[in-house]
């Protein structure tokens, strides 16, 4: 898993069977320090996030299982969107 901001959407009027009804989000991984940490990743998202709102994003078989068995061509999925969230000092002093 991963933490990122959603930074746009993907609109595709065809879709393979078993996406019915997802919408596409573009995530930007972010670290902890809220710098870009990656290469922004095409996210399903069934729980309603919004563009600039952080969220924790699934990725590969761990986002399939999410579907009840069926096989879906989903590689990442949104699965939580961060209220907050709070990360110690590491400055070691």
């Amino acid at each position: 898993m991963f933490m990122g901001k959603v930074i746009g959407s993907v609109w595709a009027t065809q879709k393979e069977e078993g996406m019915d009804n997802l919408k596409l989000m573009v995530v930007q991984p972010m670290d902890f320090k809220d710098r870009e940490a990656g290469q922004p990743v095409i996210a399903a998202d069934r729980i309603g996030a919004g563009v600039g709102e952080n969220v924790i994003v699934s990725r590969g078989s761990p986002a399939r299982v999410l579907f009840s068995g069926k096989m879906v061509p989903i590689d990442a999925m949104i699965v939580g969107i961060v209220d907050s969230f709070e990360v110690g000092d590491d400055s070691g002093g």
